[in-house]
């Protein structure tokens, strides 16, 4: 992907997300979350009724210091869009942990899902100062792979954790990022 057609952007106030970026955020969930994405919707099909409450709730705890939204646009359309989460507690406030990883279907295999998880970890890093990221995968799709050439590193597996369907147990994932 040529250099200048991706482009990031983080938001770390509700009043940083317009109308138009919220619309394209939900419809990008929905999209992701229909298509077999392991977004944090278990049950597809979902649609602007189900996305949009769970945006909001994300929207409304963005903070600098504790939840940031970052996306990723190509060509000025939003492409992909992850949460970056710390906790303040003092004995866990060195790391963090993303949620809601995902790419519109259209780009996939260009690298932007890639190139977002760098930002993400020049990010947490640079600007929030975490020394490690945590993420919780879905098994059964090759996320872990995914992770994997990026330098994330299972540390663990909650055994048929996620009951997706009657008999469609899968493995929650767990791996971590460190250091950044």
């Amino acid at each position: 992907m040529a250099a200048d057609a991706l482009a990031f952007q983080q938001l770390t106030s509700p009043s940083d997300v317009t109308s138009r970026l919220r619309y394209a955020l939900a419809e990008c969930w929905v999209e992701v979350t229909n298509a077999g994405g392991a977004a944090g919707f278990p049950f597809p099909p979902v649609d602007a009724a189900t996305a949009v409450p769970a945006l909001d709730r994300i929207v409304d705890l963005l903070s600098p210091d504790t939840s940031r939204l970052l996306t990723a646009t190509v060509d000025g359309e939003l492409a992909g869009w992850l949460n970056v989460r710390r906790d303040r507690f003092e004995l866990i406030a060195h790391w963090g942990t993303l949620h809601h990883v995902q790419t519109r279907t259209s780009v996939r295999g260009r690298g932007v899902g890639r190139d977002l998880m760098r930002e993400v970890r020049r990010v947490a890093r640079d600007e929030m100062g975490l020394e490690q990221l945590h993420l919780a995968a879905r098994g059964g799709v090759g996320l872990e792979d995914f992770y994997g050439r990026l330098g994330w590193k299972e540390v663990g597996r909650w055994p048929g954790a996620l009951r997706l369907a009657a008999g469609d147990d899968r493995d929650e994932i767990l791996m971590v990022l460190s250091p950044l």
